[in-house]
């Protein structure tokens, strides 16, 4: 396995779809940050879902399998699934989740529907158009490779010109309307990069499991520090690494797919954040409750000792024992 791994990474061509992996995690983590403290988890999930559709449509439209155009179509796809969330919650007494949930499973099986017709249809063309199911690093052609990668840093060039007035609109947007910020322009184009992050994505991670990149490194993240910029830098860097490692994996294993190693990469570091972050971790919180634990005791075995009566009592029984 070593020596095939060696020969892997000795290609430089699947030296290219590490890098573009490795930007695509960094670009996931980095907007992920803002959908999770925005409480939009799920979003991201009703998007990748719903984006299925749109590809589809691009492939039936232009016969060619061709990243530009999936992303044109998972874009117009995503737009209207979400118009379709907002018109549901408006007009309607359903609440967001209950139409989160509905607007997911209907593109999806849309999209579904449409595959499936597809790969009956005879076209040789959609070999390997079931790839983005689950995702598939190494079939990602250079050019591929290069939109990724682009698409990835201008997603993060963005959040960092703007991280200011994201980090205002994320936490207070009250404040952030009181200050004269565009809050809605803020909310829309925070949307918008979210449905690119889940676009790009799909091509390494699959519509499936691609709202697991977004979501897991910043979730591990947030255990490590209470700072917003430290979590979207650690959210990036844990993105980065889950990509790199699920890429690593699926490529010199054969017949395995990107997605679920990315997410169990990701899952990884998810755990591990759990059990070891220094103030949120769980041993960090067994060992504070240990010591609170001895530090009461002490101070009640301090008190006892310090009481008038049972101190005399306890010095009587101490010589009568002599």
């Amino acid at each position: 396995m070593l020596a095939t791994l060696i020969n892997w990474l000795s290609d430089p061509n699947m030296q290219w779809i590490l890098m573009g992996s490795l930007l695509l995690g960094l670009g996931s983590g980095v907007i992920g940050s803002f959908t999770f403290l925005r409480k939009q988890s799920l979003l991201g999930d009703a998007l990748a879902h719903a984006a299925l559709p749109g590809i589809c449509i691009a492939f039936m439209l232009s016969g060619v399998k061709s990243i530009g155009l999936f992303m044109i179509g998972a874009v117009v796809a995503g737009v209207v699934a979400t118009f379709g969330i907002h018109a549901i919650t408006r007009y309607s007494r359903i609440k967001q989740d209950a139409a989160l949930g509905i607007v997911l499973s209907v593109f999806f099986g849309i999209g579904v529907v449409m595959m499936t017709k597809i790969q009956h249809s005879g076209n040789g063309n959609q070999s390997g158009l079931d790839k983005y199911m689950f995702g598939q690093a190494a079939s990602m052609m250079l050019s591929d490779v290069y939109l990724v990668g682009i698409v990835s840093l201008i997603l993060v060039a963005v959040c960092t010109l703007l991280f200011k007035e994201f980090k205002l609109v994320s936490f207070d947007p009250g404040f952030a309307r009181g200050m004269g910020l565009r809050v809605g322009l803020l909310e829309q184009l925070l949307l918008l990069m979210t449905v690119i992050a889940v676009v790009v994505g799909i091509q390494a991670v699959g519509v499936v499991l691609v709202a697991a990149l977004l979501i897991t490194p910043a979730v591990a993240a947030r255990y490590w520090t209470d700072a917003l910029s430290v979590m979207v830098i650690l959210a990036g860097l844990f993105g980065a690494l889950s990509g790199v490692t699920g890429t690593l994996i699926s490529g010199t294993l054969s017949n395995l797919p990107t997605g679920p190693v990315t997410v169990l990469a990701a899952t990884s570091l998810f755990v591990v954040s759990a059990v070891f972050a220094p103030n949120r971790g769980l041993v960090a919180k067994l060992v504070r409750r240990l010591r609170q634990r001895n530090d009461l005791r002490r101070s009640f075995e301090s008190a006892v000792v310090d009481m008038p009566g049972i101190s005399q009592r306890t010095q009587a029984a101490e010589r009568s024992a002599d």
